[in-house]
């Protein structure tokens, strides 16, 4: 068979008929954000899909396929073998326009007042392109990362979809959606994600994006120079909330009864309001009930510390155009032997290239280990429900399977609660998980154990447990120097 590419005016009428099939399945706002960097090119009997990169074949495939698959049918009249292909040469920006001189510069009607940080006028003019959003009046322009860009998954999928949501159709499943986790799991990327999904999508939507610390800042500034007033309406009358670590407020109660006027306020319009934490609402210390009990009423998601399928995706992504190229045997033992957050992933792959570059030794498993020596020998060992349940029995001189028991006694009930904290603490087990390893009925039973431990913990409550009687918290750390051996 031999292949003709199409002619550019044929090109243009089929991806025109493509682009309206595909509207037509998947809506505008869906298309237009997606397959704004991709192109259909007829190619023989074949058409390719040319993507700028692999994780954008891998999510519009696993998204779209078969609306793809059924879209070029109906615009060729039969079915079609649809190929991606990865070139991201084909999006590189054109080459940007020479800058006219002074005596021919045009006068820019754009410009006004510059706007600080409360939103108030201030004399100096803006720049030929004045930002649009209300959280870039004050910061520099800074490159927001991209859902397509963002490696889902198990750990992580629910949290990916409900992003994706958000950008598809703001404040459609309810106002507020949170998202927690440890450090380094795609939080703010996911943040980042929806801004700059948004912009794409919904280009005359007010976005504001700030940091817990920003917004926290500008209070303070706000009140001190008496310019309330200013910052409510820079808050309140955005149609989109994007605030990153939410936690740092805890403990500071002005700034925290300030954010929950302005979460009502947006609320109670239908505003959408995207938030993220290190933990789980209830979980957060001195947070004003009030304003947990506002963050319960919304979605709420996790993100866990990547798996083994997931970790080993990232680093394929993070090594993506190294030069000279990371073998993927050795990403397999990193991924395999390194179990950190994705910024020790990327750090690692950082330092895989660096070492290259400068033995200019062929990258091997061994290298890899010479490499990465110090981060390997540090790096912390993944805990099981089996080593803590083992911890817990040890340090309490239980018998094996005493934890998995249906006895009612304090003997028994109270160390399985201490072991579900510790399992919720120390590994990625869901509660689910957690219940039916300690063979509990349903995961409420791991959510009230959790609870009432911090109980004890908040009031230093004494246990007497095992031969002795114990402060809760230096129970706890007896298991948990227990867990490192």
């Amino acid at each position: 068979m031999s292949a003709s590419r199409a002619t550019p005016a044929s090109m243009d009428h089929v991806t025109t008929r493509i682009e309206a099939a595909l509207i037509a399945r998947i809506g505008p706002q869906r298309y237009y954000l997606w397959f704004q960097h991709t192109a259909f090119v007829p190619m023989g009997r074949e058409l390719l899909l040319a993507v700028p990169t692999e994780h954008t074949q891998e999510w519009l495939a696993r998204t779209f396929g078969d609306a793809i698959r059924s879209a070029v049918e109906e615009a060729f009249g039969t079915p079609l073998p649809v190929k991606f292909v990865v070139d991201p040469g084909l999006f590189d920006p054109p080459a940007p326009e020479p800058k006219p001189t002074s005596a021919e510069k045009p006068k820019d009607k754009n410009h006004g007042p510059q706007l600080d940080l409360f939103g108030e006028p201030q004399h100096k003019a803006l720049p030929p392109k004045p930002q649009r959003d209300a959280d870039r009046r004050k910061n520099p322009p800074r490159r927001f990362r991209s859902l397509a860009d963002f490696v889902v998954g198990p750990c992580n999928r629910v949290a990916h979809a409900s992003a994706v949501n958000v950008v598809e159709e703001p404040g459609l499943g309810g106002s507020c959606l949170l998202l927690y986790g440890p450090v380094g799991t795609g939080k703010t990327h996911l943040l980042e994600g929806i801004y700059a999904g948004l912009r794409k999508t919904s280009p005359d939507l007010q976005l504001a994006f700030v940091t817990a610390e920003d917004f926290t800042t500008r209070f303070v500034q706000s009140s001190r120079f008496r310019k309330q007033s200013a910052f409510r309406r820079y808050f309140r009358d955005c149609g989109v909330l994007l605030l990153d670590d939410l936690h740092f407020l805890v403990g500071k109660k002005m700034t925290q009864e300030e954010f929950l006027y302005t979460f009502d306020a947006l609320a109670s319009d239908g505003r959408q309001i995207v938030v993220t934490m290190d933990c789980h609402p209830r979980h957060a210390e001195e947070l004003m009930p009030e304003l947990v009990d506002r963050l319960l009423g919304g979605a709420i998601w996790s993100l866990m510390p990547p798996d083994d399928e997931t970790r080993l995706e990232i680093l394929r992504k993070k090594a993506t155009g190294a030069n000279p190229p990371l073998p993927d045997d050795v990403l397999q033992f990193v991924g395999k032997n390194l179990k950190g957050n994705v910024r020790e992933l990327e750090g690692a792959v950082n330092g895989l290239k660096h070492y290259a570059k400068v033995t200019g030794k062929p990258l091997t498993t061994s290298a890899a280990r010479e490499a990465l020596g110090d981060l390997l020998r540090h790096t912390v060992r993944a805990v099981t429900l089996a080593d803590i349940d083992a911890a817990v029995r040890t340090v309490l001189h239980l018998s094996a399977g005493a934890l998995q028991s249906k006895a009612r006694s304090w003997a028994v009930s109270r160390p399985r609660m201490l072991a579900i904290y510790l399992a919720r603490k120390h590994t990625t087990a869901t509660y689910n998980d957690i219940a039916k390893y300690f063979a509990v009925k349903t995961h409420s039973t791991p959510v009230a154990a959790e609870k009432k431990v911090r109980e004890w913990i908040g009031k230093d409550e004494t246990l007497a447990l095992g031969d002795r009687e114990w402060r809760t918290k230096d129970l706890l750390e007896r298991i948990e120097r227990e867990l490192q051996r």
